[in-house]
């Protein structure tokens, strides 16, 4: 990989999506449109939100990055723009850490707002550091980056970007505990949730809302979303291809 080259790509990407700004509200304002609209549902039941407010901190970044990502990306190989840079002096690892920075750059701010207005608009209560809360927020909108540059090469039109939501992220969303305790689930389910990275994400959140200090718990948590996020990153580059004339 060359610093450079992974630079000069980000800034590409994003001075592309400065002059999309459809794709910078659904990425910057959705989740924070969601956490409002979430707060005013349960405006009777105060607790109700700050029992699942947590963790949808991080489930609504993940989905926006995922959708805006992949459809993104799609756009890019459709288009011809990947193959043209891959016949250059480009490394794969300098596309996709390239994309994956630009990106990345954009979770760092998403997350900061939907953080932001989750603990000091909206008033979630969380016994643990906002620092933390913040951090797996932006773990989790980095995995559904990664996830939606994995999932983009296997998509012929944005439609198809769009239709493999239900298979990658419903169910880890129905998974993950955010409905019931993972632990009560019939035991295939459960397993299966085991290794689905958004459970640890909302186990994650979970460990900062009761947790005043950093628990190892967490600390592994973390870890599993970080990992799955590289690991699907090298996926990602895997998918790449050069082609020769």
């Amino acid at each position: 990989m060359n610093a450079a080259r992974t630079l000069a790509t980000a800034a590409r990407v994003l001075r592309q999506l400065r002059h999309d700004p459809r794709s910078i509200a659904l990425m910057l304002l959705v989740p924070c449109v969601m956490l409002f609209l979430l707060r005013y549902v349960f405006d009777g039941s105060p607790g109700t939100f700050d029992s699942i407010g947590a963790s949808l901190l991080g489930i609504f970044p993940l989905i926006t990055m995922f959708l805006v990502t992949s459809i993104a990306t799609l756009r890019e190989r459709t288009s011809g723009t990947l193959e043209r840079l891959l016949a250059m002096p480009l490394g794969k690892g300098d596309l996709i850490a390239g994309y994956a920075l630009a990106f990345g750059a954009l979770a760092v701010v998403q997350s900061v707002l939907a953080t932001a207005l989750a603990l000091w608009g909206l008033g979630l209560d969380v016994t643990g550091s906002a620092w933390l809360l913040l951090l797996v927020a932006l773990l989790d909108a980095l995995l559904g980056t990664a996830l939606g540059l994995f999932v983009s090469a296997f998509a012929a039109s944005e439609f198809q970007a769009v239709q493999f939501m239900p298979a990658v992220i419903f169910p880890q969303l129905l998974l993950c505990g955010l409905f019931i305790s993972r632990d009560k689930m019939q035991p295939v389910l459960e397993g299966i949730s085991n290794v689905l990275p958004m459970s640890y994400a909302v186990d994650g959140m979970n460990e900062v809302l009761r947790h005043t200090d950093l628990t190892a718990d967490f600390i592994r948590d973390a870890a599993v979303v970080a990992g799955c996020a590289v690991l699907v990153l090298a996926l990602g580059a895997a998918t790449l291809r050069r082609r020769t004339a």
